[in-house]
């Protein structure tokens, strides 16, 4: 190969080290790949800007921007409310099948979060053995559509720009269907080895909250056992800060000074308590916004606030709420309030202004699971018209010879005209991480065409496998789109993987679409990390997992979708 190729091939590399490394950001690693390739002249900027309105592309987008609404209706959580009654086994069938068919139209990030409060707080199935199941089943059920997932648009976007025909809306459906079936057996059968987690009553002793104890107190100059702070109803004493020390344990004879910082955790509702005690002045109070209407709301993984502590994010100003207390599964927090750095899947109380529900920044940062609902919840007129209009949009795309872009335009303009949707929301969540990913895999399956390595890559493999059967590669492919799912990221594997997929077809002289779907599939199956597939974030943190459980729990999951999927491609997609 010439020099230039060579190059090429180290910037491929070197988007993969850079998503390894930076699994967080592969939007930043993508971005970069385009204009290291542009800086190469390995493609021109005509050509990024025809990959930035690539139809598959615009069609993820329009996708992605029409959920904003959908996500605001009433039907999952009236739907919700009709799974867990009745027997633990039938609920468990019931929860399991709904998320899966809600995952297959709407986005399975929405369902598992909607669906989180409700598992936490049924008493007929132990949360411990229904989230981490729940965010399998959002993640099968993704892979029943086209619009299931947005690993499967990335890739249709891509197939696009190979010239060919969109992918159907159900293309994926038997092979999709297969796998969720199977998989789902074998998690109903599975599902009593998960630890049952303590119930919804007894996990809020979790949450961390602080008061400061002013000068004029009479608190002062007393022991805790003498103020009466030692035995409240159901909160604990666990800790004090003074002048940035923290004294932990707390002993029944330590006398309080001013400003010292008292840290309690326990039940919420009981918070109200702490206001009976002459100078105890909660975090929040400070900012005169406590009130007995309190708000919990989950940190989304996109938060802009993620990485802050309370104080550096302006937390008060940017969402006209104080933090009451703060809560994060699977490790206990220390320390004052003010100084916690927020990580994705913390909980936080709040004690809201009167501005909190109009702000337009609360969907971006938060999963809002009590107190008070966003003014931009869509209710009467509004949501039914959100709700049957994305049904009707994709019906009509499915029955007649109008595209799904087309439907969701006129879907997309419709939530905009009603004022389901606003201008300022669409500019705020526009998906820009999702826009980059793409954009960066398609100028680098541009490059490797301009470059010519495509055309090498081809012949090398061909020579390789000569002789050898194409299921070789399908298998090959489809593992290592399952094993780059759970090191980066489900978008990312798919990115990088399909054009490694679609030049080996072609290297082997069959049709790419078998392998194609290697990499669909491949990029759907995480099941055995945490960190694979957003639904499982969350999931990790709502349930208080280990790494360990995941494992566990998910390798016979994996095994079973391995060896449907690469049963059922060849024979939906022969070569």
């Amino acid at each position: 190969m010439l020099l230039t190729q060579w190059l090429l091939v180290a910037i491929f590399a070197s988007t993969l080290i850079g998503l390894v490394c930076w699994p967080n950001k592969p939007e930043r690693v993508f971005a970069s790949t385009t204009l290291v390739c542009l800086a190469a002249s390995f493609v021109s900027s005509e050509e990024i800007l025809i990959n930035a309105v690539n139809p598959g592309l615009v069609t993820l987008l329009l996708l992605v921007l029409c959920s904003f609404a959908y996500e605001r209706t009433s039907i999952l959580r009236r739907l919700s409310a009709l799974m867990l009654h009745g027997k633990a086994r039938s609920a468990s069938v019931r929860t399991l099948v709904f998320t899966a068919l809600s995952s297959a139209i709407i986005s399975n990030t929405a369902v598992v979060a909607t669906l989180i409060s409700v598992v936490k707080k049924n008493t007929v199935i132990n949360p411990g053995r229904l989230l981490l199941p729940l965010s399998f089943a959002a993640i099968l059920g993704g892979t029943l559509t086209l619009i299931g997932t947005s690993t499967n648009l990335i890739v249709n976007s891509l197939w696009l720009e190979q010239g060919q025909v969109s992918l159907g809306f159900f293309d994926f459906t038997l092979v999709g269907g297969a796998a969720l079936v199977t998989c789902l057996i074998i998690i109903l059968l599975r599902q009593n080895t998960l630890a049952k987690t303590e119930n919804q009553r007894l996990a809020v002793d979790q949450y961390l909250l602080e008061a400061e104890v002013k000068a004029q107190s009479k608190l002062v100059g007393k022991s805790i056992e003498e103020n009466g702070l030692r035995n409240l109803d159901a909160l604990f004493l666990a800790e004090l800060v003074r002048d940035g020390r923290l004294i932990s344990p707390v002993t029944p004879d330590e006398i309080i000074h001013a400003n010292d910082r008292l840290i309690f955790t326990g039940d919420i509702s009981k918070v109200l308590i702490l206001q009976q005690f002459d100078g105890l002045v909660l975090f929040a109070e400070q900012d005169g916004l406590l009130r007995d209407n309190l708000t919990e709301v989950l940190i989304k993984p996109d938060s802009a606030i993620v990485g802050e502590t309370l104080k550096s994010a302006g937390f008060r100003a940017r969402f006209d709420a104080a933090v009451v207390a703060v809560r994060r599964e699977g490790a206990s927090l220390s320390g004052k309030l003010g100084d916690i750095k927020i990580q994705a899947g913390d909980f936080l109380v709040l004690a809201v202004g009167s501005d909190f529900c109009a702000r337009t920044n609360l969907s971006k940062n938060f999963y809002i699971l009590s107190g008070h609902t966003p003014d931009n919840m869509l209710s009467g007129w509004r949501d039914g018209l959100a709700i049957f209009g994305f049904i009707i949009a994709i019906a009509i795309s499915m029955l007649s010879s109008i595209s799904l872009l087309s439907s969701l335009l006129f879907y997309l303009a419709l939530l905009m005209f009603s004022g389901c949707l606003s201008v300022n929301e669409i500019k705020r969540r526009f998906p820009i991480e999702i826009w980059l990913i793409v954009l960066g895999a398609l100028t680098l399956a541009q490059a490797f065409e301009n470059s010519g390595v495509a055309a090498i890559f081809a012949g090398e493999i061909e020579h390789a496998l000569a002789g050898q059967s194409a299921i070789l590669a399908l298998v090959v492919i489809f593992f290592i789109t399952l094993l780059l799912t759970e090191v980066i990221t489900n978008s990312a594997a798919a990115a990088l993987a399909f054009p490694v997929a679609y030049n080996i077809a072609i290297g082997l002289g069959v049709s790419p679409l078998p392998l194609v779907m290697a990499v669909v599939f491949g990029a759907s199956g995480s099941f055995i990390s945490p960190y694979g597939y957003q639904t499982n974030i969350m999931v990790f943190n709502a349930g208080n997992y280990k790494i360990a459980d995941f494992i566990k729990f998910g390798w016979p999951v994996t095994v079973a979708y391995s060896v449907v999927v690469l049963t059922m491609i060849p024979w939906v997609f022969p070569f």
